[in-house]
This record gives structure tokens, C-alpha cells and sequence, in this order.
């Protein structure tokens, strides 16, 4: 039966209904179907009526298949009805709820849909190994309701537990602590985890592989295809190092273990903060660990994010921003300070360039935002709440006196927080709080921080010395005239650390002539088409788009197709639609590789080519 539904006040992007029955754990028995490309089994949700005399549990939906929902107690068969979906929000699904009760247990029966948001599929051929398929899921930001119906608002807070039964030769890992594997029956291997720590349901996360691991730590070890598991572990040696400076910063770590896992190429993201399991994309193996600060910046949201988390994603910088200061934080205890200013003056320009794409008065470059009235929470997206929530945050470290004033009153902020869901006026009445001795901390404008589009009206003094040098390079290649010999060598970079070079390129870029010879000779002389640092390449391929350096136009696409990383994918199928000339070349090239992206990358490139 279906029913016509609307988005709750509470969160503009469920339809939940927690202020009057609040699901508080989860228990889940699924079966992985390969060939079906399905999960199937049951969800048993328990439930506890915030308010007396309500009658129904509102649960957000997408996709999914619901057979039959009982009372777990009794096993009487409980009325639902589901809304007609509205667009990425899915469906409500509305529950009948027994009046006599206050807490009751739930079973849904039910199986996925093989074009579920949040799950992406790999055949045996997609996959390193190329014997086995391949399964992983991304349910931030409101897509786990694909893979199992819940309050997927992160303004719910459950424990969880699951039995996952898979083909017996993979491994099953989930955002959780690890019970047991069954022995094998059937071709088959149940798979038992338990999740104490009460998260939101977008920290769900499942992945179902031929996985290898080794471990990099006392809590942690890396997993990943057999192919790429001791580079993975070269590459993450430092994770134990920012384990521990994350918890002189912020207070005990109370997840567990802290593991990583190598994706495939497809994963959309840098990093997924899930629980027990951090998910990161293979464009970190640069070999020389000079990516690992995305390492760092996961880690800190098992505090900022997954401890103390945005009630919804209006407040998505109260995730992020904090996530980015800490991760800074880091750096700067393992590099030293000026490494830590240093990245965040790289920041900015990421901020620059996100602004400009969105328009300097796009209301959702504002630091809080308002996704009422259907926009989705993948459609507002973008570098402004990590890079413009770190200004605030830096901005408000110096306003008080520096980090010897600020860092205690960050663990206090954790830890009078932690467990909890909040919005951004609940930091800013705890910071007024603990800063109501501090004179200089009442001279803060609320309002322009956090409701004014476009790049923040203050930016901090940052530490340049870092900096100056990449400028220095930037000016005497700008200064050379290629009339006289090219007085440039490989030894300008060996002094470099790779994010001088990344910050190199980048000033390149934001320059509003630099001719198509010199960014030739600076492939002769530094050969930045060999570089394997992910970072590094993406500028530079920018960089010749920009030139309209033709030969490059392959590279760029070939980039944009063995990896689906958001962050390189969109600009460059950005900058190469802008190429009229490449227009039509580019949108073949996205037509004819979509189908090996998760939904979300397919979703956002096909705006940012017209498609849709």
C-alpha cells in the first residue's frame, strides 16, 4: 500500500519520526546475493516510544523490497503503508505500532534493490584479483535507508548487531567489532559483528571481498586485496602516531580497534569515517606516506563526527570543520607548526575554487545551511563547510589566546557532547559558556561567520614560510623569457615537500595567463606526468586543460576513468567541458565508463555535464 509522505521539520532529509518513537538498536540478518545483486533477510529494530499514545514508527526507505513486519514479541503481523518515493529521499515507511506497549522489538522482512544507492557491486573482472566479486557500501550521507529501512538521521543514535552470511571464500568486515565466523555450510559463512557505541545509521558499512590484512599497529591493521596490502601497510605506518596525538587532543578513544580498508578504485571519497573500519580510496598509495594526512583527518572524526555528530546535515560543518581543524592539529604535532598553517593556506584555495563554482552568493556556501524544500545533502556538497568550519575554527583559537586556551576547551566541547547529536547553536552557547570570562572572545560576529555566503570575511594570519618558497618559484617562472636558456632544473623541488609542490601547481592554476610552452617546459624539467602522487597529478592535468595542452586531453580521461575519487573526477570533467572543443569527447568518454561509478559520482557528473 502506498501513501503520499513529507520530509520531517526536524531533518529535511528523513522522513523519520524519532521525537515520538526512537529506534535505539538494531539487530540485522542479511544474505549477500552476488548473483542477484541483493541483500535479503531481516532487520529486528527496537523501539521506544518518546511520547505516550503514539501509534507509528515513521522509517525512511529507498528502494527496498519490505515483505512482511511483525512484532517480534508476539509475531502479529503489524499494518505499513510506503509513501511514493520523492526523488533521493526515497520513501516513508509507516509502521502500525501496538497502544499498549512503550518498548517493543520489530522484525522487517525484506531484501534490497540491485540499483540500491549505497552499495556498489563489483564483478570478479573489476576487481585486482579479477577471481572474485566485490561488494562495499557509502551510506553518508541519508543512504543507508537503501540498504535497510531505519531512521537515517543522524539525529538517531543506535547500537547495532549483524549476521552476514557470504560465499565462503570472501571476507565479511562491517563498521563494527568482530564475534566469530561460523564454520562453513552450504558454500556459505556467517559473518557475526556487534557495534556497542551508539552511531548513525550512515556509520552502517559493509564490505564483502577477497580481502588480506597486516597489521600496522597495536589496535589497527589495514585490509585490502592481496595485490595491495603491503603497500597499504607502508602507506598507513604512521596510524598508530595519529591515534595517539588524536587522543592527547580530544580524550579516550572508545571505538575499539581502529583498522583501515583499500578500496577499490570506485570508492567516491578520500576517506568514510565508519567505525571500527575506516574505508580509504587507493589514490593515497602515492609511496612516500605524503597522503596519509587523509589518514589523520579520519581518525579525528571518531571524536568530530561519529562521537559528537550534526544533528542533520544543515550542520554538516559541525562534522567537518571540526574534522579538518583537528586533522591540522596533527600535522602540526608530527611536522611542526608551520606545516599545519601551511595546509591550511592550501586549503583556502580549495575553498576559492568551490566558491567560484558554486557563486559567491550561493546559499549553500554558507557555513550553516538550509536543506528545506527538497535539496539533497549530496547536492549541497562541497569543500565549504570542511574549509570554511576550519577558518572559524582557527580564527577562534587565535581570538582567545591560542592553542594553550583553546585545546582544553576542545576535549571539554567532546567531551560535554559526546554520544550526542547537536546543532551548531549548542557549540556556540557552550563556547559562550566557557569563554563567558574571556573578553576578547565576545567580540565574535555569529552571524556573518556562520550565515554569510561566499569566502569568509575574516582570514586568519597564517604562518607563509612555507608557502613563500612555492611563490618564489611561481614568480621566476612567470619572470622567465623563453627567449633566454631555461634556467630551471630538477633540484628547484628536492627541498619540496609534496604539498610545496601540490601548492606550486595549484598557484599555476589560479594565475590568469601562463602560456602552453612554459607549462611544457615544466614537464621537461620536472616531469609531472610521472608523478604518482594523486595529488599532484590532478593539478597538473588541470593545469594543461587550462593551457588547451591537447596531448593531454587522454591522460586527463584516463585519470578521470581508473579511479572515482569526487574530488579529481568533478573538476576535471568540469574544466574539460568548458574545452568546447573536447565537449563532446568528454561526454562520451563519462557515457561510456558511468556504469563503473557508484551512483553518487554518476549523479553529480551528469549535472556537472548538462546531462540532467
Amino acid at each position: 500500500m502506498t501513501s503520499v509522505a513529507t520530509l520531517s521539520k526536524n531533518d529535511p532529509s528523513s522522513f523519520s519520526n524519532p521525537e515520538e518513537a526512537v529506534v535505539t538498536a538494531l539487530f540485522l540478518n542479511l544474505l549477500v546475493d552476488f548473483s542477484k545483486k541483493i541483500l535479503s533477510g531481516e532487520a529486528k529494530l527496537s523501539v521506544k516510544k518518546v511520547q505516550a499514545g503514539v501509534d507509528h514508527l515513521a522509517l525512511d526507505s529507498n528502494g527496498l523490497h519490505v515483505k512482511r513486519i511483525i512484532d517480534g514479541a508476539t509475531g502479529q503481523a503489524l499494518d505499513f503503508t510506503i509513501s511514493e518515493p520523492i526523488n533521493i529521499f526515497g520513501s516513508k515507511l509507516d509502521i502500525k505500532l501496538p497502544s499498549d506497549k512503550s518498548e517493543l522489538e520489530i522484525v522487517i522482512q525484506y531484501e534490497t534493490d540491485p540499483t540500491a544507492f549505497a552499495l556498489q557491486w563489483l564483478s570478479a573482472e573489476q576487481t585486482a584479483g579479477r577471481k572474485h566479486p566485490y561488494l562495499f557500501s557509502q551510506c553518508q550521507p541519508i543512504h543507508a535507508r537503501s540498504i535497510v529501512p531505519c531512521q537515517d538521521s543522524p539525529s538517531v543514535k543506535m547500537t547495532y548487531k549483524a549476521q552476514i552470511s557470504a560465499p565462503e571464500e570472501l571476507t565479511v568486515l562491517m563498521s563494527a567489532l568482530s564475534e566469530g565466523v561460523s564454520a562453513s555450510s552450504g558454500g556459505q559463512r556467517t559473518h557475526n559483528f556487534n557495534q556497542p557505541v551508539p552511531t548513525p545509521a550512515y556509520l552502517l558499512a559493509l564490505v564483502v571481498g577477497d580481502l588480506a590484512s597486516r597489521q600496522i599497529g597495536p589496535r589497527s591493521h589495514v585490509w585490502s586485496e592481496p595485490q595491495f596490502v603491503d603497500k597499504a601497510a607502508y602507506e598507513f605506518a604512521e596510524t598508530e602516531q595519529f591515534l595517539q596525538h588524536a587522543e592527547a587532543l580530544c580524550g579516550p578513544y572508545v571505538w575499539g580497534k581502529y583498522d583501515l580498508l583499500l578500496l577499490p578504485p570506485s570508492f567516491p571519497f578520500g576517506g568514510m569515517e565508519n567505525p571500527c573500519i575506516t574505508f580509504v580510496t587507493p589514490t593515497l598509495l602515492a609511496g612516500d606516506r605524503s597522503l596519509a594526512c587523509v589518514v589523520a583527518h579520519e581518525i579525528s572524526h571518531s571524536w568530530t563526527g561519529n562521537l559528537v555528530t550534526n544533528r542533520n546535515f544543515d550542520h554538516f560543518w559541525l562534522n567537518e570543520g571540526f574534522t579538518m581543524f583537528l586533522e591540522r592539529k596533527i600535522l602540526g604535532r608530527m611536522y611542526g607548526e608551520p606545516m599545519r598553517e601551511f595546509a591550511a593556506l592550501n586549503g583556502l584555495k580549495d575553498l576559492k575554487y568551490a566558491v567560484s563554482t558554486l557563486g559567491e552568493e550561493n546559499p549553500l556556501t554558507k557555513l550553516v545551511v538550509d536543506l528545506s524544500g527538497g535539496i539533497g545533502p549530496d547536492d549541497a556538497f562541497s569543500t565549504c563547510p570542511y574549509e570554511k568550519g576550519h577558518t572559524f575554527l582557527f580564527y577562534l583559537e587565535q581570538l582567545v589566546g591560542g592553542p594553550a586556551v583553546f585545546e582544553p576547551f576542545l576535549k571539554a566541547y567532546l567531551d560535554n557532547f559526546k554520544y550526542r547529536s547537536i546543532e551548531t547553536r549548542d557549540f556556540k552557547t557552550f563556547f559562550k559558556s566557557y569563554f563567558a570570562n574571556n573578553t576578547a572572545s565576545k567580540s565574535v560576529d555569529w552571524d556573518s561567520w556562520l550565515f554569510t555566503p561566499g569566502m569568509p570575511f575574516i582570514i586568519p594570519k597564517y604562518n607563509t614560510s612555507l608557502a613563500d618558497a612555492c611563490t618564489a618559484l611561481t614568480n621566476r617562472w612567470v619572470q622567465w623569457d623563453m627567449t633566454e636558456p631555461n634556467p630551471f632544473t630538477p633540484t628547484d623541488l628536492t627541498n619540496f615537500h609534496p604539498l610545496q609542490v601540490q601548492e606550486f601547481l595549484a598557484q599555476l592554476l589560479e594565475l590568469e595567463s601562463f602560456p602552453l610552452d612554459k607549462v611544457q617546459a615544466l614537464q621537461s624539467v620536472y616531469s609531472f606526468s610521472a608523478s604518482n602522487n594523486s595529488e599532484i597529478k590532478f593539478r597538473w592535468l588541470r593545469l594543461c586543460i587550462k593551457v588547451r595542452w591537447e596531448e593531454k586531453v587522454a591522460p586527463a580521461l584516463q585519470f578521470v576513468t581508473e579511479q572515482g575519487r569526487m574530488k579529481f573526477v568533478r573538476p576535471i570533467y568540469r574544466d574539460l567541458y568548458a574545452w568546447e572543443d573536447m565537449r563532446q569527447r568528454t561526454i562520451d568518454n563519462f557515457q561510456a565508463t558511468k556504469a563503473n561509478m557508484m551512483a553518487v559520482l554518476v549523479h553529480n557528473v551528469a549535472k556537472d555535464l548538462h546531462l540532467e
